[in-house]
Formats: structure tokens, sequence, C-alpha cells
């Protein structure tokens, strides 16, 4: 393990560092060794130590809400038989 080190600035809102302070000092660590084993583990694994993923958009949980009620009320549409039954119906006579 070398002994050479750098300095890493980060800003952070207070409140985030006090609490993390917080978490660390009761699990016996410090910041700079929690920083340290984050690192360590981001290298360890090849990327973030942790599933990161967007906040789905508003439409799209409004997508999953309309299917979830069509699914727990499938007698309210109309259903089809296959993709020719479909076709016949929205389109008529135009085929």
């Amino acid at each position: 393990m070398s002994s050479l080190t750098s300095v890493i600035n980060v800003n952070v809102p207070n409140d985030v560092k006090q609490e993390a302070n917080e978490l660390f000092n009761s699990l016996g660590l410090n910041m700079s060794t929690a920083i340290n084993m984050f690192l360590k583990r981001a290298i360890y694994e090849g990327g973030i130590p942790f599933e990161v993923k967007q906040k789905p958009s508003k439409e799209l949980i409004e997508a999953i809400k309309e299917v979830n009620y069509m699914e727990a009320h499938p007698e309210e549409f109309k259903a089809y038989k296959d993709v020719d039954e479909l076709f016949e119906d929205v389109l008529g006579e135009q085929q």
C-alpha cells in the first residue's frame, strides 16, 4: 500500500455531511475512511457499487397505472383474438 495520498475536495449539502458523519461515527469510521472504502469497492467491482437508476417519468408512472387498471378490469375493454381481427375492426373495409 502506497504511503502517498491525494486530497479530494467534494461539495455536499451541510445536512448530508452531518448525517453521513453521524452514521460513519456510529460504525467506528471517519469520513475519509468511508470514502476510501467506497472508492476501493468501486475499483473492485469495476463500477458504482450500488444500482443507479433514473426516477421514472410521470408519463411512465401514468402508463403503468393505466395498464394495471386495464389488467384488473378486462371486461371494460375490447379484446381481439388476433391481429387480423384488430385491423379489420380499426380499418373496416379499407383493407
